[in-house]
C-alpha cells in the first residue's frame, strides 16, 4: 500500500484549525446540530453568514401539540408555518423529533445579517422528518434564513424549494439562505424532480448535506438563475440525473469538497437548457447572454459512473472551471462541451467557451469510453484550456486522450494513488498519495482551489500541489 492513514474524525488544515468531519449522513450526528455553522480552517469552504450567531428568541414546533400553542416550551405550535408567521429576526424555529406534515409553504421570511431566522431540529435531538406531500418545505422570498438538521422524504415534486417568488428582475427577492445538515431523499415520481430546487436565490450555502434518490430526471441541487452559491462537503447518491446543476443565468457557483455516486448521465452540469422566461436576471436584447458563467467544480470525488455518463458537462457555460477532481468509473466521456441554448427570440447567447480543465484525475474503463471529450455544435471548444490532468485506465487499453486543444503537462497511464477515497460516498477517506507518487507536485496552483477535499492547504513545503482532490503526504512506496 502507498497510503498514509488520515484521520476519519478530524479535518486538518495546514493553515490552521480543525473541525469534525461529517458523519456521512448529512454532515453531523443526528441531534448534534446547532443554529450556526462552525468556522473551519482557512482552506475549507468559507463560513456562512450565520457562523457564530445565536438566536435571541425560540419558538417550538411539535406536530402532536394541542391547538392554541404560543411556541413556548410548554405550548408548542403545530406547524412550521404557524411559527414562521410570528417569527422575527433572531428567532429560532425549533422542530421536535418525529414526523411533520409536508407542503409547508412560507413566504417573506426575512431575518437580518446579524439576526437570522433559523428553521431546524432541536439541539441534541434526532432530526425531525417532513414526509410526503407535493413538496416538503417551500420558502419563497426568504432572506437571512438558515434551514438545518431536517430530513425530507417522500415528496412527489421537490424536497425543499427555495425561490424568489417569480421576481426574476429583483436580486434582493431571495438571498442569504443557508441549508446545512439536511438529509433529502426519496423524492419525485421518476421525472424532473429535485431534492433541493433553487430559483433566483443569491448568496446560498449548502453545507454538510446528504441527497439520495432525487428523481430520475432531477438533481440533488438544481440552481436556476442563482448567483454566489457554494455547495460543499455534501454527498450525492442513487437515482438522479445530476448531482448539481447551475443554469438559467447562474453565476459564481462553487461545487466543492463533495462525494458523488449517482445513476444519471451528467454528474455536474455546468450550465444547461432553460426557458427564456426563467432567466435571472432577465435576458438582455442588447448584450450577449449566457446560460451560466463562472461555475466551478473542484475537489470532488465522482465514482461509479455508468457507460452512458459524463462527470462534467459544460453546457453553454462561460469561464467555467473543473479542477482537482477525482473521477473513477465507466464513463462514456470524460467531458462534454455542448450548446443547448442558442440565439433565438431576439436574444444572443454566448457559446460554451473559455473553460478550464486542470489537475484532475480521470480513471476509466477503456472499453466503455467513446471519446475523451464530446464536442457539440455551436461551441467554442478551441478556447478551452487543458493542463496537468491524469488520464489512466487501470485495467489497461488506455491512451493519451484526443482533446479539442493541446494539453500542457498531462500525465498518462500511471497510478493515480487515490484509492484512499472509497467508491461509497459515505465511507471515510482513509489515505492520500505519498510524496513519491507521480501525481505529487504535478498539479497546478489555482487561486480558486486553496485546499483539498479534506481541508489541507495546497502547495506547502511539506505538501506540494498534487493532482486530484487530495494532497500528498510523507512516506515511501
Amino acid at each position: 500500500m502507498r497510503m498514509s492513514v488520515l484521520s476519519s474524525v478530524v479535518w486538518v488544515a495546514a493553515c490552521g484549525g480543525s473541525q469534525a468531519r461529517p458523519d456521512g449522513d448529512g454532515g453531523g450526528v443526528d441531534g448534534a446540530g446547532g443554529d450556526g455553522a462552525v468556522e473551519g480552517p482557512g482552506c475549507e469552504a468559507p463560513p456562512t453568514f450565520a457562523a457564530g450567531l445565536a438566536p435571541t428568541r425560540v419558538l417550538h414546533v411539535d406536530a402532536a401539540a394541542a391547538a392554541g400553542g404560543d411556541g413556548s416550551v410548554g405550548a408548542p405550535l403545530r406547524t412550521i408555518g404557524a411559527a414562521a408567521a410570528i417569527a422575527t429576526p433572531g428567532t429560532a424555529i425549533r422542530i421536535a423529533p418525529g414526523v411533520h406534515a409536508a407542503d409547508q409553504y412560507v413566504a417573506d421570511l426575512r431575518g437580518t445579517a446579524t439576526a437570522p431566522i433559523w428553521i431546524g431540529g432541536e439541539p441534541g435531538q434526532p432530526r425531525p422528518s417532513i414526509v410526503g406531500g407535493g413538496e416538503g418545505l417551500h420558502l419563497t422570498r426568504a432572506a437571512y434564513v438558515v434551514v438545518h438538521d431536517l430530513e425530507v422524504t417522500g415528496a412527489t415534486a421537490n424536497g425543499i424549494n427555495l425561490d424568489d417568488g417569480g421576481d426574476v428582475a429583483d436580486a434582493t427577492a431571495a438571498h442569504h439562505v443557508v441549508v446545512e445538515r439536511v438529509y433529502i431523499h426519496g423524492i419525485g415520481t421518476g421525472g424532473n424532480n429535485d431534492c433541493l430546487k433553487v430559483s433566483g436565490v443569491h448568496d446560498l450555502a449548502v453545507y454538510d448535506a446528504r441527497f439520495a434518490d432525487c428523481g430520475a430526471g432531477g438533481s440533488g441541487v438544481d440552481h436556476v438563475g442563482s448567483h454566489r452559491s457554494v455547495v460543499a462537503r455534501s454527498t450525492f447518491e442513487g437515482v438522479m440525473e445530476n448531482a448539481v446543476q447551475a443554469k438559467g443565468g447562474s453565476e459564481d457557483v462553487d461545487v466543492r469538497d463533495s462525494r458523488i455516486r449517482i445513476s444519471g448521465s451528467r454528474a455536474i452540469n455546468l450550465g444547461g437548457s432553460t426557458g427564456l422566461e426563467f432567466f435571472r436576471p432577465p435576458l438582455s436584447a442588447t448584450t450577449p447572454n449566457a446560460e451560466a458563467r463562472r461555475i466551478r467544480a473542484f475537489n470532488n470525488a465522482i465514482t461509479g459512473l455508468g457507460a452512458s455518463a459524463t462527470p462534467f458537462a459544460f453546457v453553454g457555460c462561460v469561464d467555467c472551471l473543473v479542477a482537482h477532481n477525482l473521477v473513477r468509473g465507466q464513463q462514456r466521456w470524460h467531458l462534454r462541451i455542448l450548446q443547448e441554448t442558442v440565439t433565438q427570440g431576439g436574444y444572443t447567447f454566448l457559446p460554451a467557451s473559455n473553460g478550464r480543465v486542470i489537475s484532475n484525475v480521470f480513471e476509466y474503463d477503456a472499453s466503455t469510453l467513446a471519446t475523451a471529450v464530446n464536442v457539440g455544435g455551436g461551441t467554442a471548444a478551441d478556447t478551452f484550456t487543458f493542463a496537468t490532468n491524469l488520464w489512466t485506465a487501470p485495467a489497461g487499453g488506455g491512451a493519451a486522450p484526443t482533446l479539442p486543444v493541446p494539453e500542457t503537462g498531462g500525465l498518462y497511464e500511471v497510478s493515480s494513488d487515490h484509492d484512499g477515497i472509497p467508491d461509497d460516498p459515505r465511507a471515510p477517506i482513509v489515505g492520500s498519495p505519498l510524496l513519491s507518487s507521480p501525481v505529487a507536485g504535478a498539479g497546478a496552483v489555482l487561486a480558486e482551489v486553496p485546499g483539498t477535499i479534506d481541508g489541507i492547504c495546497r502547495g506547502t513545503t511539506a505538501s506540494p500541489t498534487t493532482l486530484g482532490p487530495l494532497e500528498a503526504v510523507s512516506g515511501t512506496l
